[in-house]
């Protein structure tokens, strides 16, 4: 049985056109990039050009570009620069959806003295801009959006965010893993001084990531060594990652309009088929302002391990919104800033695509998945006790925590 991958927000399948640009430089093009010898300068120039190809990605100057080992690396670098940059501010402006790399950093500085301010989202997982422009003081040193939600796909206004820090002297960094390569992304035409990203979430390996820092931002090193990518990030360049990294750019660059068009199709296809086959469903989220790959379906009264579980009997890979498989009976902290009710946000699947899903695998999943949800609620006395009933809500496991 063929498995069919709609985790794309977790991890990607490494493209076939990456994979052939890094092998050489496993075995026959192994010299360091920084030597004065010509064998290691064919490395070197190599390099040089993958930061090309990942500028032309993102509308940035190469020398903008600096590679990381991961998206995690690049949020805590810009976080950190920005509170050395201005070590007298002692405020932080972000979200109450952000990523783990985000939260997490924020709630240690919290601890060190730092103010952290996150700013809610709506039901529909919008960022409430009202509170966000009355968040921003003379204390902020930076602020820190993601530019979509990795859970929903939700697509933050990164332009405007970015223009009113831009207006009160205050640095703008956003988390742009799940954004790039899937929407177009222009950095000469707004205001963000930092983005990061991660190869494994387009198609490059594990193990890199970029930190786009703009031309004019002051800028102090996370990891401080060598003088690789210009004294902004010491140590040996992971050179065949970089070279997969800045093919995997491109590539995302010619097939932009694939993922925004195909894949879209797919995605609302399978989304529509699934509301319309199973009863007591819904969406997670902002329908437009969304991205292209990306359905977060609740389905009311059941648990999202439980579905997980059976649609690997199917060789199906989703994710599930709710923290079960960590032994949480809490949903997504996501889900419950977006205010989704305890019985949905439970049973929330995210399915997530990417340029090599197929009709035919659409069409599987729409068959196996709603009797799949009819199978775990007849054993739910639950879903029994009548749908959408008070009495349901209130006994549900963790609803009075919610």
């Amino acid at each position: 049985m063929k498995t069919i991958y709609l985790d794309n927000n977790a991890t990607t399948q490494v493209a076939a056109e990456v994979m052939e640009a890094m092998l050489p430089y496993f075995h026959d093009y192994y010299g360091n990039p920084s030597s004065m010898h010509s064998f290691g300068g064919q490395v070197g120039r190599r390099i040089r050009e993958a930061h090309e190809q990942m500028a032309a990605l993102l509308g940035a100057s190469p020398d903008e570009i600096i590679f990381t080992s991961c998206g995690t690396e690049s949020d805590n670098a810009a976080i950190r620069s920005a509170l050395l940059t201005y070590p007298d501010r002692k405020h932080i402006v972000t979200s109450r959806v952000e990523h783990p790399a985000i939260r997490a950093l924020c709630a240690h500085l919290a601890t060190r003295g730092y103010r952290i301010t996150e700013v809610p989202v709506d039901a529909e997982g919008r960022l409430d801009m009202e509170v966000y422009r009355r968040s921003l003081t003379s204390d902020t040193a930076i602020v820190s959006l993601m530019w979509a939600n990795n859970e929903t796909g939700v697509i933050f206004p990164i332009e405007k965010a970015a223009a009113l820090a831009r207006e009160k002297g205050i640095l703008f960094h956003t988390d742009a893993v799940q954004a790039v390569g899937k929407v177009p992304i222009d950095l000469s035409r707004n205001s963000v001084n930092m983005l990061s990203l991660s190869g494994h979430k387009l198609h490059a390996p594990k193990g890199i990531g970029v930190l786009y820092v703009r031309r004019g931002t002051k800028f102090s090193p996370f990891m401080i060594g060598g003088h690789q990518e210009k004294g902004r990030r010491g140590g040996t360049e992971n050179t065949p990652s970089i070279i997969g990294l800045g093919m995997a750019a491109e590539l995302a660059r010619q097939k932009m309009e694939d993922e925004n068009v195909r894949v879209r199709r797919l995605r609302d296809r399978l989304e529509n088929e699934l509301l319309a086959r199973v009863p007591s469903s819904r969406v997670n989220g902002d329908r437009v302002q969304r991205l292209p790959n990306t359905s977060n379906i609740s389905f009311e009264f059941v648990e999202g391990e439980g579905i997980l579980l059976l649609l690997d009997e199917f060789k199906i890979c989703a994710s599930s919104g709710s923290a079960c498989t960590s032994g949480s009976l809490q949903p997504s902290h996501v889900l419950r800033a977006m205010g989704v009710p305890f019985t949905m946000a439970h049973g929330s699947i995210r399915f997530s695509l990417s340029i090599y899903n197929t009709d035919e695998e659409i069409d599987f999943v729409i068959e196996k998945v709603p009797p799949i949800i009819e199978t775990l609620r007849s054993m739910s006395p639950y879903w029994k006790q009548g749908v959408g009933g008070q009495t349901c809500a209130r006994n549900f496991p963790g609803a009075a925590e919610a």
